[in-house]
């Protein structure tokens, strides 16, 4: 269990990149992106909800084994804010790399909640939300950059 914990937090071992294991992290979600996005969105919908509950529970489990809180090995919270930053937009190239790039902006920024979702939630679950939040951030400006630059 320990293994597959590891492999799934660190996203195949991308978390142990030893610059920008995030953005590594992010870059590695693309593939699952690839795979989900010709889902219905209500099954896109759920399959990222189930993931991002399921990347609580590793996040939480793999902090306990490293045990290090918000270890930046731990990259399967950008796999779950990526996701995110996808829902609904439509298979394109431009708009996997704007994502890619919003996602990472706002991730790193961290605009109010998702900062302080990062600095006062703990356990997995701190470490997951502040992810989401951000994707929903990176989502919102997608969805207005394909609106009105037609990306």
């Amino acid at each position: 269990m320990r293994r597959f914990v590891i492999i799934l937090a660190t996203w195949g071992g991308t978390g142990y990149s030893p610059v920008a294991s995030g953005t590594v992290g992010t870059l590695a979600a693309i593939p699952l992106y690839l795979l989900l996005a010709r889902l219905q969105l209500p099954s896109y919908l759920l399959v990222t909800l189930l993931f991002s509950a399921f990347a609580c529970w590793v996040s939480g489990e793999a902090e306990r084994i490293f045990a290090e809180k918000d270890s930046g090995k731990i990259v399967i919270d950008e796999v779950a804010g990526y996701l995110v930053t996808m829902v609904a937009v439509p298979l394109s190239w431009q708009g996997v790399v704007a994502g890619f790039f919003l996602f990472r902006l706002f991730d790193i920024v961290k605009p109010f909640p998702a900062g302080y979702v990062d600095r006062h939630l703990k356990n997995g679950y701190g470490v997951v939300l502040d992810d989401l939040v951000a994707g929903v951030y990176a989502c919102l400006t997608l969805h207005l950059l394909l609106r009105f630059l037609s990306l």
